[in-house]
């Protein structure tokens, strides 16, 4: 996977030959994140590099890879200043922004990752959005694109909404809340733990950004199969920077960070692609069952786990004196927009 991760950043990341370095004087983040590099740490390798190089190293990333504290705790060390920067999924944490889950909804209608990097960033700009994350000290820099989720599992092979009941499964917010009204039985397992929750058989399934995750977690060595067309949804995972740190840097800095953006963009949807193209040949090595289902049966689907859990989630938020029709609204005339000409 790190591989990947090299890949796609010299693929997507080129500093014009004309450039010149930027100068200014030493600044280190620390930026947070768990796990090990692979696709999602493209956007901020991307960071990293353009950065360092276009201030000729005076201006450093430091990524910590787990090293930093554990995922659930990111925002709390943005707030309180321990790191500059962090990647934050908003189903570890929900109660901190509610606002922010609205963009892991079940089965919304994000058509690819330019879809989903439109809509993400049109909710970041809503000023009910901005206030949330500034009450941890922060701003949402991107959206890290994560892919549509997918389950592996061990055990038989779902063929139908019927063989989900019962089922436990590692899924988390939006897609959690979608698979108990499917009649399965959800647990947000971290992510770092699914594997030896699965091996144990204390989880029969688990939902990951597909194909990536569940590679990088290694459940192929485990599983017997893989949904490979249910696409329940996804998760908000931003890169946040901190209020303070972005305010003390220099304006030079500051232009550099914004440069990137396109890049890392680019950079994730390159490694995703990469992913995909080296894992479903992995998943078909090792046997997995490929789980296809008809347009019929994800209409039932959606039906069932879509479109109630909206209904909640809007009517939650509105009592909270979030804006929650609005919020709900703005994802979906902006998915139903398409890219602009």
């Amino acid at each position: 996977m790190k591989r990947v991760i090299i890949a796609a950043i010299a693929a997507c990341f080129a500093v014009p030959a004309a450039a010149q370095t930027v100068d200014g004087p030493k600044v280190n983040w620390k930026l947070s994140i768990w796990g090990k590099p692979r696709a999602i740490t493209a956007g901020i390798e991307t960071l990293k590099k353009h950065v360092e190089t276009r201030s000729g190293g005076n201006f450093s990333i430091t990524i910590g890879y787990d090293s930093f504290g554990g995922p659930k705790e990111y925002l709390d060390l943005l707030k309180v200043g321990a790191v500059q920067a962090t990647v934050m999924c908003s189903s570890y944490h929900p109660d901190k922004h509610p606002a922010y889950t609205g963009l892991d909804l079940p089965f919304l209608p994000i058509a690819d990752f330019d879809a989903q990097e439109r809509i993400h960033e049109a909710y970041h700009k809503h000023p009910a959005i901005q206030k949330e994350l500034a009450q941890w000290g922060g701003m949402p820099w991107m959206s890290n694109l994560l892919p549509q989720y997918e389950f592996m599992g061990r055990g038989k092979a779902p063929k139908s909404i019927e063989d989900f009941k019962g089922m436990r499964v590692r899924a988390i917010g939006g897609i959690g809340d979608a698979m108990k009204r499917l009649g399965a039985v959800p647990t947000s397992v971290d992510a770092t733990e699914v594997y030896t929750s699965m091996e144990r058989g204390t989880v029969d399934a688990a939902s990951f950004p597909s194909t990536y995750a569940h590679a990088s977690y290694r459940l192929h060595e485990i599983a017997r199969w893989w949904t490979e067309n249910l696409a329940p949804g996804t998760q908000a995972c931003p890169t946040m920077i901190g209020l303070a740190p972005w305010a003390a840097l220099p304006d030079q800095y500051k232009k550099l960070v914004d440069e990137a953006k396109p890049l890392a963009y680019a950079a994730l949807k390159a490694a995703y692609k990469e992913a995909d193209d080296k894992n479903i040949p992995l998943f078909k090595q090792k046997r997995l069952a490929f789980v296809k289902f008809t347009d019929g049966e994800l209409a039932e689907f959606r039906k069932i786990g879509a479109q109630p859990v909206w209904d909640e989630w809007v009517a939650k938020m509105n009592a909270q004196g979030v804006p929650g029709k609005e919020l709900l609204e703005l994802i979906l005339t902006t998915a139903a927009q398409g890219p602009k000409s």
